[in-house]
Parts: structure tokens; sequence; C-alpha cells
């Protein structure tokens, strides 16, 4: 199974306040130590919203906004993609990250194939695993 866990921005994060030495260290320990586990597919950090933009598709009509957006609750701050066997590891993993302060982490299951059922034909498969040996390609490349 894998998961996205969503690491929720915050005043400092949309502010552009960057983590220091101490942070970082400590982040990457425990990246490494997920890694190590075979749990760590990807992990990123993102820049405040002011130097993103939505897009808003309305039939035809695709509307672009700006950043910053308002509301900080509802934005992210950084990911990872883990692989593990359940949620409940996942949630256990997360606990031991080096988050304090009142951090907010999500985590949500991502979607793999065989949970779309029928209507994942076999044309639509064959299509789904020729753009992931693709991405799989880039990487190694």
């Amino acid at each position: 199974m894998r998961f996205m866990v969503i690491v929720k921005a915050s005043k400092e994060s949309e502010a552009g306040v960057l983590p220091d030495e101490k942070i970082l260290a400590n982040m990457g320990k425990y990246n490494e130590e997920l890694a190590k586990a075979g749990v760590l597919l990807a992990g990123e950090g993102l820049h405040a919203s002011s130097k993103g933009a939505r897009v808003k598709f309305s039939g035809n009509e695709r509307i672009v906004m700006g950043g910053p957006f308002a509301e900080t609750k509802e934005l992210i701050a950084g990911f990872w993609l883990w692989k593990v066997n359940t949620k409940e590891e996942a949630i256990e993993w997360l606990k031991r990250a080096p988050f304090d302060g009142g951090t907010e982490v999500e985590i949500r299951q991502v979607f793999e194939p065989e949970d779309f059922g029928r209507a994942l034909t076999p044309e639509l498969r064959e299509q789904e695993e020729r753009l992931r040996a693709q991405v799989d390609q880039r990487k190694t490349s």
C-alpha cells in the first residue's frame, strides 16, 4: 500500500521561513531511516503558496488564480510518499517524525490499479503500466 503523508502549512511556512540546520539534520536522519526500511518513495518540501497558482475548471473555461491563498489550514508545506503494509504502519512511522509546535500531518492512501475494478479495462491498465514504466525510466536516467 502507498500513502501520501501531507504536512500542513503553517504561518511560518507560508511566510517563507526555512528550517534551521538542526531541523534539517533531524529530518535528514528520519528520512534515512525511512529509506533504509524501504518505506520512502518520495518526499519534498514546498514553497509558500505566494509562489503558486490555482486553476479552476468551469466547462471550457480555465481561471488562473495566483497565490498567496488565504486559508493556511487548507494548504500543504510538504509531503512524503511511503510504501507500507497498513495505515497503522504509516501512523507508527509518522509518530517518530521530528515534529513539534503543533505541526499537523495527514495520511491518505493512494489508489492502486486494482482499486478501480472493472472500470480499469485491460487497455487502460496497459496504458497505466506503460506510463509508470516511462516514469521509472526517467528516474534512472
